[in-house]
């Protein structure tokens, strides 16, 4: 399969990817409680999470019925033995945020990525509550959008490949305050990386967005030394690549989408700048 092939799906991933977000809404503002499960490993998943997961799934489907996907609500329905073989797929995280969903920080998004051999080729992350949509190509750049309230005007679907939307990573002054995107629930492995840095500012966000504030320049670096899966880092991969970053490990390579039992990410850091000389991982 050739880079090229399936970039012309992007913009109706990009729809998929909006039209999740509203289903989402539809939660989130409502008038009731949301109820909250706790799962297997102990983290929360709403019935926002499940109703994503199923337009997400169905669309996808129809989109492209050869290519199977996997999803963060799904993922236990289908024998590891039987990815293992995969080597183009999708990858998605419905709502990334679940926490930022729950306490009302508007901090969460829908994450949709295309593997192909360990890679992410295409990624979409949009931010339901601000209407922000950043994507990204393989070797085609990142661009982010802000998404009309009326959906038929389909311009903002066109925002690949238009210069006017394109974003890219900012260098790194060695002689100004680092700009470091954190959760607000970040720890100490992570004020030990800001006191090494020296003069440092946090930019507090949830989700996927933090890569994305690098991608467009907000921030300058975003450790991550905590557990996460690989659903919660391939769209924005491919989005912070694409604008000129990196998601590096601690060997120095960028995270890469193996198939395996438990899909999990090692410690990482999303840099705008691979070039200076960052902290060491803890």
């Amino acid at each position: 399969m050739g880079l090229n092939a399936l970039f012309p799906l992007l913009p109706e991933v990009c729809r998929i990817s909006v039209l999740a977000g509203e289903q989402i809404l539809k939660v989130y503002d409502g008038a009731c409680p949301v109820e909250v499960e706790n799962k297997s490993d102990g983290t929360p998943v709403t019935v926002a999470d499940k109703q994503a997961d199923a337009l997400i799934c169905s669309a996808l489907s129809q989109l492209t019925p050869d290519i199977p996907l996997v999803t963060e609500e799904s993922v236990g329905e289908i024998e590891f033995k039987t990815r293992q073989a995969w080597s183009t797929f999708w990858l998605v995280d419905p709502l990334d945020g679940t926490k930022e969903f729950i306490e009302r920080t508007g901090e969460f998004s829908v994450n949709i990525a295309l593997i192909h051999d360990s890679k992410p080729i295409l990624g979409v992350v949009y931010v339901p509550v601000t209407r922000v949509l950043y994507c990204a190509y393989k070797d085609h750049g990142a661009f982010k959008t802000q998404v009309p309230a009326d959906l038929s005007k389909v311009v903002w679907q066109r925002c690949a490949g238009s210069e006017e939307y394109r974003i890219r990573v900012k260098s790194v002054q060695a002689d100004s305050p680092k700009r470091v995107a954190v959760s607000r629930r970040h720890g100490g492995k992570v004020e030990n990386f800001m006191r090494a840095l020296g003069e440092a500012e946090t930019v507090k966000m949830g989700s996927a967005i933090k890569s994305c504030l690098v991608a467009e320049g907000v921030a300058d670096v975003y450790p991550r030394f905590g557990p996460t899966s690989l659903w919660d880092t391939a769209a924005a991969q491919c989005v912070v690549e694409e604008a000129g970053g990196q998601i590096l490990n601690q060997s120095g390579r960028p995270l890469e989408y193996h198939q395996s039992e438990s899909l999990l990410n090692p410690y990482f850091m999303v840099v705008g700048d691979a070039t200076y000389p960052w902290p060491d991982f803890p």
